[in-house]
């Protein structure tokens, strides 16, 4: 028996499964929860153990998942299907927390973009998955994640770390510091209009990353949106702006030569192009004028989050070298002050999609 049979077989026997269990190993690459493959006589699944560190209420997160799958699968979308417990639960619940899923046949995941048409699949993948549960009561679902996308907050939480400045790392970083402090007044768009209501509640993903689309592996059409666990109520435009966070920057992340990072803004018109045909009829129109400031927001946001962590001695975002937020950071600033100057011609491309 290998190492992970005799770990997680009695845990995978107390679910629903079909067939006996032949085979458990290690599968994909996330980086939250612990993922196995469970190959059984009849069939295959997904075997996670739950991240309850970062995730500490299990019972509303699996509940946000099912309302949300459940909703989905009544409307013919092939989605994450969640095997019960042979006690009828949604998983597994004690010292360790367990979900079991059917796994999804003859599909795969992309890391990156790899051209236009794979951007613009992923974008209307994610459209789609907006717009089917464009009905769906967003209030219900709980935040697994409080104040997930509260940029106010964030900015909150990162003036609280340079007025600390622990590390004493604030002069390495002025130029940096000044930029985020002088976008205050962008930052508050957002949970303002989600409070008066000009903007709608909506079901967000909130992880709009390419690898969480499984692409048909014969026609590379996208099959199914994963990584359900920050379902949460929340703005279309978070899900679509860090999808061109991600997505449209001519570089990784963490890119040290900033020469080599940009905005690509034809990267973004193939993702807009297929996102806001698939949610044509049920955006908005403060949505729609909306959606270049939601990429430019999650940016933005994100770029303060590394600025705020390196600050605080990165105690949050994992780093391989001194100075990896900061670097981070950099790629982030880069690339939201590139797409404020582009806000006229985002502007247009998603009139002209949607005219």
């Amino acid at each position: 028996m290998s190492e992970y049979m005799h770990l997680y077989k009695d845990v995978a026997e107390q679910f629903c499964l079909v067939g006996d269990v032949t085979e458990i190993c290690p599968y994909g690459e996330g980086h939250i929860n612990q993922t196995f493959l469970v190959t059984t006589t009849e069939k295959r699944y997904i075997l996670q153990k739950m991240n309850t560190r970062v995730f500490t209420d299990p019972d509303s997160l699996m509940a946000n998942i099912c309302g949300v799958t459940e909703h989905l699968q009544a409307r013919g979308i092939e989605t994450l299907n969640v095997i019960p417990t042979k006690e009828g639960k949604s998983f597994l619940k004690g010292a360790d927390c367990y979900r079991v899923y059917d796994f999804i046949e003859n599909t795969v995941t992309y890391q990156k973009v790899t051209d236009k048409e794979v951007f613009k699949n992923s974008g209307k993948a994610f459209g789609e998955f907006q717009n089917y549960l464009a009905e769906f009561d967003a209030s219900k679902l709980t935040e697994t994640i409080k104040r997930f996308h509260d940029t106010p907050k964030r900015f909150a939480d990162f003036k609280a770390a340079l007025e600390a400045d622990a590390f004493n790392r604030a002069k390495d970083c002025r130029e940096e510091i000044e930029f985020i402090l002088s976008h205050e007044p962008t930052y508050g768009i957002a949970m303002a209009d989600l409070k008066s209501g000009a903007l709608p509640l909506r079901v967000t993903h909130n992880d709009t990353k390419l690898n969480n689309i499984l692409m048909d592996e014969k026609t590379g059409a996208a099959r199914a949106v994963i990584d359900l666990d920050t379902i949460m109520p929340g703005s279309m435009l978070f899900d679509f702006g860090d999808s061109i966070r991600f997505g449209a920057s001519t570089a990784a992340e963490d890119e040290k030569d900033l020469d080599k990072v940009h905005f690509d803004i034809e990267l973004f018109q193939a993702y807009a192009e297929g996102y806001c045909e698939a949610v044509r009829d049920s955006i908005t129109d403060r949505e729609a004028q909306l959606l270049p400031y939601g990429a430019y927001l999650m940016t933005i946001e994100c770029g303060m989050r590394f600025l705020a962590d390196y600050l605080s001695g990165d105690t949050y975002f994992a780093t391989k070298y001194e100075g990896h937020n900061l670097v981070r950071c950099r790629t982030q600033i880069r690339l939201a002050s590139e797409m404020e100057a582009s806000f006229e011609a985002m502007d247009k491309i998603i009139a002209e999609i949607l005219k």
